[in-house]
């Protein structure tokens, strides 16, 4: 991001403290509980936005060397993503062309053939069949025609996209439009995969989603853990298309009235959150990201399965073996980093950070998410309100409605 607009940024999160205002939409919705629950909708959307819809996967930092792979099984199609021994990122099909068994099983690893166990069917990195166990006794076979399933692929601005079905569309300039440049210049391909987990709870997917649609709760729900470090209800906010940018204050921005300018370095007075339709939320810090993927269960409207990945510079990786941070800055871990809210010189390290990410989200923010819910289900609230200040989940909703062929939110009268 340039530096010009990270000041203004700043500057506006800045302005929103000293007035006591948040980001403003002038208008409140009323969301219909019944998206929550409702099994036709959730088909649709398991078809039009996972199904057969392009999908952010990782990072470049997933498979940093030739012959690298990961697998996804989260939106109906058992992907393999590899990069090749010509460097390049592809995506298969997990699936066997003699019988149709996985060739891996693995969640990542390293192959240089991927070798089915059922019969020993054998796939380069490239998805070529490579050999076939006793052809005399099988049969002939033309290799050249029965390689792996190849999917659409595209490494874009250090993000890995792939689309489920193998004749679909892949334009990743058309789905980031103007946000494109400004994620290139985030060095998102020069971070290095350190870990991931899962939440698997009982909440729809885009009351998932909505976790990460407002600051309003931030001083609420958060107020003994993030609440300490960051401040809430203040929010630089814009859209681009059907994405959007998510900018909130760490309680160090107020260091930066004491700065020159040509210091100012968003990440370090604030989160920086992309949320990329339909489902991505990617966090950015200070040498840091972390990629959040949230899929429905296509089987039960009151599921959602969360897949978190942290990504770290290979430095703040070493400081943290050392024990050690570079720059006169303070090695935080995660039993201390609330303590150091005022300090602007800090490195967290990567098990702090991710420790503390995910239990937020697990057993602070999706716990409300597991109420709202129930709620939903009982049939008894129709509607909840989105405030004129939770402009990312009007958004949000309206888009992902839009591209449904659904009518808007309706506004709310009062």
């Amino acid at each position: 991001m340039k530096h010009a607009l990270q000041v203004s940024i700043l500057k506006e999160l800045l302005q929103q403290i000293d007035q006591g205002r948040n980001v403003d939409a002038g208008v409140q919705y009323k969301m219909p509980t019944s998206a929550y629950v409702c099994p036709e909708l959730a088909k649709q959307e398991w078809e039009s936005l996972f199904r057969n819809h392009p999908q952010v996967i990782g990072f470049s930092g997933d498979l940093p060397a030739p012959g690298d792979f990961f697998t996804v099984e989260d939106f109906g199609s058992p992907v393999i993503a590899v990069r090749g021994r010509d460097g390049k990122f592809r995506a298969f099909v997990n699936a066997c062309r003699h019988r149709g068994a996985r060739v891996t099983t693995e969640t990542r690893g390293h192959r240089n053939r991927f070798v089915c166990p059922y019969h020993a069917w054998s796939y380069t990195t490239e998805g070529e069949l490579a050999a076939i166990p006793q052809p005399e006794h099988f049969g002939a076979i033309d290799k050249s025609c029965h390689g792996l399933i190849s999917l659409p692929a595209e490494e874009k601005a250090g993000l890995l996209w792939v689309h489920p079905q193998p004749d679909g569309e892949l334009e990743v300039e058309s789905l980031l439009g103007p946000l494109l440049d400004e994620i290139a210049s985030g060095e998102f391909a020069d971070l290095t995969y350190h870990g991931d987990s899962t939440i698997d709870m009982k909440l729809n997917w885009k009351l998932a989603n909505d976790t990460f649609g407002e600051t309003y709760h931030f001083q609420k729900l958060h107020r003994n853990t993030l609440g300490q470090s960051f401040y809430g209800d203040h929010l630089a906010y814009q859209e681009f298309g059907k994405n959007h940018r998510f900018v909130f204050a760490r309680k160090v921005i107020d260091l930066f009235r004491d700065l020159p300018e040509q210091q100012w370095q968003l990440c370090q007075g604030a989160t920086l959150v992309y949320y990329l339709f339909p489902n991505i939320q990617i966090t950015v810090g200070v040498g840091r990201a972390t990629l959040v993927r949230i899929y429905p269960d296509p089987d039960n409207t009151g599921r959602s399965i969360t897949r978190i990945s942290h990504y770290f510079s290979q430095s703040i990786i070493d400081q943290a073996e050392s024990g050690v941070a570079a720059d006169g800055n303070t090695l935080v871990s995660a039993d201390n980093i609330f303590e150091q809210r005022d300090q602007l010189a800090i490195t967290v390290t990567p098990d702090a950070m991710m420790r503390i990410f995910n239990d937020a989200i697990e057993h602070e923010d999706y716990v409300m998410g597991e109420q709202q819910q129930k709620a939903a289900e009982s049939g008894l609230p129709k509607y909840s309100i989105f405030g004129r200040n939770e402009a990312p989940l009007h958004h949000y909703h309206n888009t992902f409605r839009e591209s449904l062929g659904m009518p808007p939110l309706e506004k709310l009268t009062v």
